[in-house]
C-alpha cells in the first residue's frame, strides 16, 4: 500500500466509518481495504484513538503542539545562560 500520513481528525472519521462497516458484517481485511490502511494500522489507529472525539483530537494536537514550541524556548534559554557563564567565566 502507498504511504500515507493521516491527520488525527482523518483517523478519527475513519475510525468511526470502519465501525459502522463492522456493525453492519463486513470482515476486518475487506473495511481495511476500503479504508486503504493496512490491518496492523487500523489496530493501532483503534489503541490509540479509539472513543475520541474530533474535539478532543483536536485540543490534543495543539498542546502538543505547544508543548514542543515550550521545549524548544527551554532549550533556548538553557543555551544563552551556558554561553553567559562561559564568557564571565573567562573574563576573571
Amino acid at each position: 500500500m502507498k504511504r500515507k500520513r493521516h491527520t488525527p481528525e482523518q483517523i478519527v472519521k475513519k475510525l468511526r466509518d470502519a465501525r459502522e462497516e463492522l456493525g453492519r458484517g463486513k470482515e476486518l481485511g475487506e473495511v481495511c481495504r476500503q479504508l486503504e490502511v493496512s490491518e496492523a494500522t487500523y489496530h493501532r489507529w483503534k489503541k490509540q484513538y479509539d472513543g475520541a472525539q474530533m474535539e478532543t483530537v483536536k485540543r490534543l494536537k495543539e498542546l502538543e503542539k505547544e508543548n514542543s514550541r515550550l521545549k524548544k524556548l527551554v532549550a533556548e534559554q538553557a543555551l544563552d545562560m551556558d554561553i553567559l557563564k562561559e564568557v564571565n567565566a573567562k573574563r576573571w
